[in-house]
């Protein structure tokens, strides 16, 4: 038996040798990404690049670990022991790991897992929706840092009824007391008399911003739900309960990050 060392990549995925490298078109097929003859045919095809160089050689070995690799334009996660979560957070519940009151904590969702979790951001106790978990710490640091601009959405249910021109004054730009707020994208999606339902995306993680924009505007916030952070979203997750991200939505979140 060889004493030679083992790369620390090998315990984590198949087909590592043991200077950590795995052949390119092995790691796309055990990734997912297609068959092994499917990931073949887009190397060949110039559909895969490492490190923004393509690759068309068969049998090209690469570290799973570091290398930057993209299939069709979509980034492939590094090979690593971190875990990258999602939440479908109830209300009520405090966007904390831990709490002094006593109160409904996220860890409450994650108690029967190994790592050590780190929250994305945050999410106000009276609103539910999407908040991120991970045991990837830079992930975590850049992606809640304001800089990196990681589009939210939210859906809200206002008081007072919402039209075009609702969605015209959040677009226009609304200025509150610690300075102005930048909606990106806003739609009404069903209006009465006397209640709407608005759903409007922003980048900023300011405290209770959702809330106080419209507030701002003359519809005070009844009911606030995050349904996408990114790529992520609610889809049919139910409230309470937690998945892993799709590779797609990890290498997505990881160029946001600049990771």
């Amino acid at each position: 038996m060889s004493d030679a060392p083992v790369s620390p990549g090998a315990a984590l995925f198949p087909g590592i040798d043991q200077d950590g490298l795995i052949r390119l078109q092995k790691l796309l097929a055990t990734s997912g990404v297609a068959s092994r003859r499917k990931c073949e045919e887009l190397m060949l095809a110039g559909e895969v690049e490492v490190d923004g160089e393509v690759v068309t050689r068969l049998g090209t070995k690469v570290d799973p670990t570091v290398a930057v690799i993209r299939v069709s334009g979509k980034r492939l996660p590094p090979i690593s022991a971190s875990v990258y979560l999602v939440l479908n957070k109830p209300t009520g519940v405090v966007s904390t790991m831990s709490d002094p009151e006593g109160r409904p904590t996220l860890t409450d969702y994650v108690s029967d897992r190994p790592e050590r979790l780190f929250h994305v951001g945050r999410l106000d106790t009276d609103t539910d929706g999407l908040i991120l978990l991970t045991n990837d710490g830079d992930f975590a640091q850049r992606l809640a840092h304001p800089s990196y601009e990681v589009e939210k959405t939210y859906v809200a249910q206002v008081a007072g009824a919402v039209d075009k021109n609702t969605v015209k004054t959040l677009l226009d730009g609304v200025t509150l007391d610690d300075g102005p707020v930048e909606v990106r994208r806003a739609r009404v999606i069903s209006t009465t008399a006397d209640r709407g339902i608005v759903e409007l995306v922003i980048h900023e993680g300011r405290n209770r911003i959702v809330r106080r924009l419209l507030a701002e505007i003359g519809h005070p916030v009844q009911k606030l739900t995050r349904t996408a952070i990114g790529p992520v979203e609610i889809g049919r997750l139910k409230k309470g309960d937690l998945r892993e991200l799709t590779l797609d939505e990890v290498g997505s979140l990881l160029d946001t990050a600049g990771l």
